[in-house]
């Protein structure tokens, strides 16, 4: 992979924090971050990277696809990654949802025109997220402590572990050859930032820490969709 295609990357810290919302920053006492040194660093990199590499050429994507276009790609990318949220729905016993979420796959890609128009959520099918971090999760196994990845932002111990299971679920591994699949993966990456810019305000205006508010918003986020929007009361995410 291209050097320009890793700084690219750093738009997936964008997309796991930007979409959370506002978050209640925890006491610093319970929350698991041992490494909290090493993940100020590398959060002061890859915000340094985004501002100076990535955010702009989102916005100059932004400014020159039209909507609809721009729509479409999304779409198209939405529906490759159903291909890991069946494989997800099956190793988390969820049956019913590989089934639903199999037909919304099937209804894209033919109806919808390889994934560019989102058909199935009009027939009733919605969009679920599952990953294999979900999928370990459900399986029982802790987060372990917070980390900050290079490039690829926000993770625990245990989501950093997931990610092997999502690259070689994703269809765009497969692609032969860097030529053909790096613009895919840096498509898709811009795409992502520029959906997330008019959502940045929400970071901009609420975090006073900014390393902690994002730390908190992930690690809750991460909590309610292992858990299906229903965590235990008494399953503390902030002191595993």
């Amino acid at each position: 992979m291209s050097k320009a295609s890793k700084f690219l990357k750093i738009g997936v810290v964008a997309t796991t924090l930007l979409i959370t919302g506002c978050a209640t920053t925890q006491s610093e006492s319970h929350v698991n971050d041992p490494f909290e040194g090493y993940n100020r660093v590398m959060h002061s990199f890859n915000d340094t990277v985004d501002k100076n590499v990535l955010k702009p050429v989102a916005q100059g994507y932004d400014f020159v696809m039209p909507a609809p276009a721009s729509k479409g790609v999304s779409n198209f990318f939405s529906n490759l990654n159903e291909i890991t949220v069946i494989i997800n729905d099956v190793l988390q016993f969820k049956m019913m949802q590989a089934f639903e979420d199999t037909s919304r796959f099937a209804i894209n890609s033919t109806i919808g025109i390889v994934g560019l128009v989102d058909v199935a959520s009009d027939f009733g099918f919605k969009k679920n997220n599952e990953d294999f971090g979900q999928t370990i999760g459900a399986w029982g196994i802790s987060p372990g402590p917070y980390l900050v990845l290079p490039f690829l932002g926000p993770r625990d111990v245990r989501d950093t572990v997931g990610l092997v299971g999502d690259f070689y679920t994703a269809p765009v591994t497969y692609v032969k050859g860097p030529d053909a699949r790096n613009p895919i993966m840096a498509t898709r990456i811009i795409d992502d930032r520029a959906n997330l810019l008019k959502a940045e305000k929400v970071l901009n205006e609420a975090a006073i820490d900014e390393y902690a508010y994002i730390r908190d918003a992930y690690l809750q986020r991460r909590q309610n969709l292992v858990h299906d929007g229903n965590p235990p009361e008494e399953f503390d995410v902030f002191s595993e």
